[in-house]
């Protein structure tokens, strides 16, 4: 059959695309450094928030599937209801509505999983974030750089923005760490032993706790995203 055929073929076609996916996403990474330093006036910022969006290796499965959908080509009613008897007119409206609650339900289980990916992504992505600057702090003979501080502030800020979810569990503790870790600057934690080590602390805590969230049942966020949905179009109607 031919979409076994087609079907095959696009799972391979994924399969060697993941082989490749981290070869690929890192030469990415240095082409756009490459135009970044040449087009814009803060490289390290367009670079960052463009790693930002490149899911990372492990979340890639959950972004490909492959689903047959079959429709038929019905007459127009009035033709439909010459050709068929009584009983079969109430069996093909039941059949039409059955298929329709299928496809709705489909929909919504698709939306449903879309919005818990998202989730999982953004708590994962501050897990990463977290653990790239604790490594970078922890392996560096300088010191703290202000851009590396700087690059987490506008992590923070940016979550705001996609936090389309309302995650506000996330986003409280991102709060949290800006009011608490990211007042101060660069140098004053150079200057100070006690105050590295609360940074480093920090970090850490956060990374673990949003690799919790990240892995944690996503079901009463996703609910609550339905239900303001629904309270929208409500409104709207």
């Amino acid at each position: 059959m031919k979409l076994e055929e087609l079907e095959t073929e696009f799972w391979a076609a994924k399969e060697g695309f993941l082989k490749k996916y981290s070869s690929l996403r890192q030469s990415a990474s240095k082409e756009w450094r490459t135009m970044a330093e040449k087009l814009a006036k803060d490289p390290d910022q367009l670079v960052a928030q463009i790693e930002a969006s490149f899911p990372f290796p492990n979340q890639m499965d959950g972004y490909y599937g492959f689903d047959i959908q079959l429709f038929q080509i019905a007459l127009p009613e009035h033709m439909a209801a010459e050709l068929v008897s009584a009983s079969q007119q109430q069996a093909i409206i039941e059949a039409r509505q059955k298929a329709a609650q299928e496809a709705g339900q489909k929909i919504r289980n698709d939306v449903e999983s879309f919005v818990a990916d998202c989730v999982a992504s953004l708590r994962e992505q501050t897990a990463q974030l977290c653990e790239d600057l604790w490594s970078s702090i922890n392996g560096s003979e300088t010191g703290i750089h202000q851009r590396a501080l700087n690059r987490l502030v506008r992590f923070i800020d940016q979550f705001k923005s996609m936090n389309f979810v309302n995650d506000t569990v996330m986003e409280q503790q991102l709060e949290n760490v800006k009011k608490e870790l990211l007042s101060k600057t660069a140098e004053e934690y150079r200057d100070s032993v006690v105050a590295r080590a609360r940074l480093k602390s920090g970090l850490s805590q956060l990374a673990n706790q949003a690799r919790n969230l990240a892995h944690r049942d996503a079901t009463e966020l996703v609910n609550r995203f339905g239900e303001l949905g629904r309270r929208k179009f409500n409104l709207a109607a």
